[in-house]
């Protein structure tokens, strides 16, 4: 359930209500708004609690969230969550590109990718040192030498890091490195990796599954959220379905729905989405226009050559195109890129 506070109420008053339901065995989550507090309350059900709450002086309500995810709906935070890294913002008025290869191959590449994203107006470098694949002959990343090129090139570029993280055993390793984590569609359900991500207060980038379904990929982020890090940004990367001409089924669909459901900034993967370099300029500009707050685009200067996801991977030439194209959708949708 949550308690809404009267329009006003100062923090005071809002500590005394959280002790008494803390001193009940529940617990407690804040969400500040500009006018009011919402207290979200976890924990069993119960009238006479609800029934305590509204007795309150301060309480203007008591509202039961029927759905499973209690801290990802917009019951328990109306407003959108916007999320501050570095100079940039996630969820607000600003589109934020993520570029760079899948694969972190040497230095001399990733650098080469990373002042060509740059140059055509990416904030945020996307490069795996750890790569989970399907066989275990192909290429597995470059791992701790991956992260540590992601270093060098940070230092020279001035880029913000998206990068994954495999396991629950090197969170603190790829958090020394990245802006924002990655949980891969493969690690979406790893609950033992979702919870050691809510103990540390860096953003998150949640990937749907593979077969996920919405309520599935906003139960992974509750995990997060329950652990304390509100700073999760759900990512559409398609999902399997019976379609063989694509990678994937891009799901756009999920963009205006989720948004319906959570207060969660969502962005939109075509690359994996699709798997192929010529449909991701169409399916970037059907994403911004469906309202995804920003776009993680596959670049590789050589993609012929690329030991992962060279067909879906744009030349730093097509993605520099990309980018001045989306200009003219962000402002048709009073948004800015």
């Amino acid at each position: 359930m949550i308690v809404v506070m009267n329009p006003g109420v100062g923090e005071k008053e809002v500590t005394i209500i959280t002790d008494k339901l803390k001193s009940m065995g529940y617990g407690v989550h804040l969400s500040t708004g500009e006018n009011r507090t919402v207290i979200g309350v976890i924990g069993q059900r119960r009238e006479e609690v609800a029934q305590a709450m509204e007795a309150m002086p301060d309480v203007e309500k008591v509202v039961f969230i029927t759905r499973p995810y209690k801290l990802a709906g917009r019951e328990f935070h109306p407003d959108n969550t916007v999320i501050n890294v570095g100079d940039i913002t996630i969820g607000g008025t600003e589109l934020v590109v993520m570029a760079g290869p899948c694969a972190i191959e040497n230095e001399d590449q990733l650098l080469q990718a990373a002042e060509a994203v740059k140059k055509a107006g990416a904030k945020v470098l996307r490069a795996g040192a750890f790569k989970p694949r399907t066989s275990p002959y192909s290429f597995q990343g470059l791992e701790q030498e991956g992260l540590q090129f992601l270093n060098d090139v940070r230092s020279k570029t001035g880029l913000l890091i998206v990068t994954e993280v495999m396991d629950q055993f090197t969170v603190d390793e790829v958090a020394e490195c990245a802006d924002i984590i990655q949980v891969g569609a493969r690690n979406m359900q790893n609950y033992y990796l979702l919870r050691e991500l809510g103990k540390i207060r860096k953003p998150i980038l949640l990937k749907r599954g593979f077969s996920a379904t919405i309520e599935e990929w906003l139960m992974a982020a509750e995990y997060i959220l329950s652990g304390g890090n509100y700073e999760v940004i759900l990512c559409e990367r398609g999902i399997r379905t019976f379609e063989p001409y694509t990678r994937n089924t891009l799901d756009l669909s999920a963009v205006p729905l989720v948004k319906q459901l959570s207060h969660l900034p969502v962005i939109v993967d075509p690359s994996h989405g699709t798997g192929l370099s010529g449909l991701v300029p169409a399916m970037s500009k059907a994403a911004l226009a469906a309202g995804a707050d920003g776009l993680m685009v596959e670049v590789h200067p050589n993609p012929q050559e690329a030991l992962s996801d060279g067909p879906q991977s744009l030349t730093p030439d097509q993605f520099n195109t990309l980018i001045h194209e989306l200009k003219g959708v962000a402002l048709s949708v009073g948004r800015l890129i």
